[in-house]
């Protein structure tokens, strides 16, 4: 147990609950409504993935490399539309996503469970030169989480 199982059980009761949702869209909704970013329903799951995916790593690289750790950052600079783009989450088969998405943040959890709370003050230099810690980072990432959540809310009509 550390500092950010409240967090973590958030995340995971989030799981549960929109894996069913997910799984229960329409194709005609997770394909053909766009948020302000112009993204549709499948690609905002898929940089769901991909934020899982990058801050697994970067909570792995703050707890043994050198302090602070320069390491690439998918987010700023327009890459994480690159790597939607690349990866052609339009055409993923939406069941596949959805158990992606679904195990890549159980598996963050797991991760965070694990961190060493004596690395919470390494820091990692984003693109745009900012500091963030690794505390900061594990806290941020659950807003992020429900950011793109509620983005999936506004484009399906519910409340």
């Amino acid at each position: 147990m550390n500092d950010f199982t409240a967090n973590n059980r958030e995340l995971l009761h989030l799981i549960d609950e929109w894996e069913p949702k997910l799984s229960g869209l329409s194709e005609e909704v997770i394909i053909n409504r766009r948020n302000k970013q112009n993204r549709t329903i499948k690609q905002i799951i898929g940089h769901m993935i991909d934020s899982a995916s990058n801050n697994t790593h970067r909570i792995i690289h703050l707890q043994y490399q050198p302090n602070p750790l320069i390491f690439p950052d998918y987010a700023n600079l327009g890459n994480n539309d690159r790597w939607i783009a690349i990866q052609n989450y339009q055409e993923e088969n939406w069941k596949n996503l959805v158990q992606l998405w679904k195990y890549s943040n159980i598996h963050i959890a797991h991760v965070i469970d694990n961190v060493d709370m004596d690395k919470l003050d390494n820091e990692w230099i984003s693109a745009l030169n900012e500091s963030i810690s690794l505390k900061i980072m594990i806290t941020n990432y659950l807003r992020h989480f429900k950011l793109h959540l509620s983005e999936i809310i506004e484009l399906i009509g519910e409340k």
